[in-house]
């Protein structure tokens, strides 16, 4: 029978088959990108840095990272992904893929200059021991950049209690065959996440802080974009969720010092060194 991690990269390959990102809008994969990377230290890093990104899925923001170092490899534990990156990165210089887990990356100890986890911890069986191992790639005082999904730290009750209602829905939808997780996530993006991002959108035209309304975080994304992360919301088994104070322990057990947070949205993202 297949493990949980097994499962969890199966369906990631079926995702990033089904939605590879090739037709999504560049300036806003640019913006997402800008707001995952906000506090990654660039100006740090070595002339032509050599880095990987674990989990690179479609390589929708490999694309943006490759142009700035020398090299990076893309780490994907799903052939069928990686394919899809494949295609998406064809033609750009320095990208290397790479098909291997967390947890096992085939890289010298302390010969990385950098490296980033973005949306890949969180569905882990074990993510101390995935982080762990990326960490000890890394050269003494190299950056890592980690994204997790937050503990809805700070929010109230009613939205805590509206998230328990969609994790319960999620526990019955990740353990479906991938066409009917596919077929349910399609009208939670339209009749669910399109509705309240476009009321969000409205609202913040009109000069009311939205920060604190459900799914506010898509007002200014496409229909392709809620339709990906619907299916990925919902269509996976594993989710682990970290208060900021958690996620920071995260890193640092696994041997990064100086942790920064992003204050900002996504939560929570967190950027650490290598001790020497």
């Amino acid at each position: 029978m297949p493990t949980s991690e097994e499962r969890t990269i199966e369906a990631f390959g079926r995702e990033w088959a089904a939605f590879d990102h090739a037709a999504a809008s560049p300036a806003e994969l640019a913006d997402a990108f800008a707001g995952y990377f906000a506090i990654f230290p660039w100006d740090a890093l070595p002339p032509d840095a050599e880095g990987f990104d674990l989990g690179c899925g479609t390589g929708r923001w490999a694309r943006f990272v490759a142009p700035r170092v020398g090299r990076l490899h893309c780490v994907e534990a799903s052939q069928a992904a990686l394919e899809v990156a494949a295609r998406n990165l064809a033609g750009l210089d320095g990208c290397q893929l790479v098909l291997a887990r967390a947890g096992a990356l085939p890289f010298p100890p302390a010969s990385m200059d950098f490296g980033y986890a973005l949306g890949v911890l969180h569905h882990l069986d074990d993510p101390d021991a995935a982080l762990a191992d990326a960490v000890a790639k890394l050269r003494p005082g190299a950056p890592f950049l980690a994204y997790v999904y937050y503990a809805l730290d700070g929010r109230p009750r009613w939205f805590r209690g509206l998230w328990r209602a969609s994790d319960a829905l999620r526990r019955v939808v990740s353990r479906l065959p991938f066409a009917a997780r596919r077929a349910l996530a399609e009208p939670l993006a339209v009749l669910v996440y399109w509705p309240l991002a476009r009321v969000a959108r409205r609202l913040e035209a009109a000069g009311v802080d939205v920060g604190s309304l459900p799914l506010a975080a898509y007002r200014h994304r496409t229909l392709y974009v809620m339709r990906a992360d619907a299916l990925d919301r919902f269509g996976t088994r594993v989710e682990r969720r970290f208060t900021c104070a958690q996620a920071v322990a995260l890193l640092e057990r696994a041997g990064l010092e100086g942790v920064a947070v992003n204050p900002e949205p996504p939560y929570w993202c967190l950027v650490g060194r290598r001790a020497a």
